[in-house]
């Protein structure tokens, strides 16, 4: 995951059914693309995912990341931890930024298609030592969006590899469609609530290694995860949330959409002005 989008807001699993969903994946069809290759198109087809996508150089990543760490400073002040930071594209400017930036929307365009809302931006910063582990998991058994025509950008903040605890991702695995959870239980440490078991079954593992200033892109329906870090190194990514315009959000969630490609002929998402 990418993990899951903002853990104050999970919605309930009743929540999640009421909306009319169609959890199958939505092969990418694009003959022309813009920013990525045609060969990235069709691994991403295959393989539910890309990786090592270069977006910013060093001194850009290293002024967002020291950003970051002020933005961190004060939350943890304020009584928060290093996984409060969610749905930042409401309330930071910066993040917003990030969300609308057209080197990271022109990928997603030539995924998602030309009408496309951003609607999630969550920091995932597993400190030095963190015990917590994110166990197999769907980002779609979380979200109640009405079709799987959706992708989280991963970036980099900080390098990730598999010694602080990158993602992992099981190749293969969002052509099985959603696949059966159960609830964790306590002894997993799950930053989440969600554990497919026998997850390995469904594709081969790969270790999610970026530099900083790299994303990965990947379907909601991928089976994701990490381990715990229990390196001396600090691991952050941020998340950033898309789908195709024509997707419905439940529960509200429509408030957080903005418009950064194309339009929203439905007038569905809110499009809400930069912070």
């Amino acid at each position: 995951m990418a993990e899951a989008e903002s853990f104050d807001a999970i919605p309930d699993r009743k929540d999640v059914e009421q909306v009319e969903r169609d959890l199958r994946f939505h092969p990418v069809v694009n003959d022309a693309p813009k920013t990525l290759s045609a060969e990235q198109i069709t691994r991403f087809n295959e393989d539910g995912f890309l990786s090592g996508i270069s977006i910013f150089d060093h001194a850009e990543i290293a002024e967002h990341r020291a950003y970051f760490d002020s933005l961190l400073e004060k939350v943890l002040e304020q009584g928060g931890d290093a996984y409060s930071i969610s749905t930042a594209h409401r309330t930071y400017g910066r993040v917003h930024d990030l969300l609308t930036h057209p080197r990271i929307v022109g990928a997603v365009v030539d995924l998602l298609g030309e009408d496309v809302i951003g609607w999630g931006s969550h920091y995932f910063c597993k400190l030095a030592g963190d015990p917590k582990t994110v166990a197999w998991h769907q980002d779609a058994s979380y979200w109640p969006l009405s079709k799987s025509k959706t992708a989280t950008v991963w970036l980099a903040i900080d390098d990730a590899d598999a010694e602080n605890a990158c993602m992992r991702f099981l190749r293969g695995s969002h052509r099985f469609g959603h696949i059966a959870w159960r609830q964790s239980d306590a002894s997993e440490r799950n930053v989440l609530d969600q554990t497919i078991d026998a997850a390995e079954t469904y594709g081969e593992p790969f270790d999610n290694v970026l530099r900083s200033g790299e994303v990965s892109i990947h379907s909601d329906l991928l089976v994701h995860g990490s381990n715990a870090n229990t390196s001396q190194r600090r691991r952050c990514g941020l998340t950033l949330r898309y789908c195709s315009a024509d997707v419905r959000a439940g529960m509200g969630w429509n408030a957080k959409g903005v418009i950064v490609s194309g339009q929203d002929t439905g007038g569905h998402w809110a499009n809400s002005p930069r912070p």
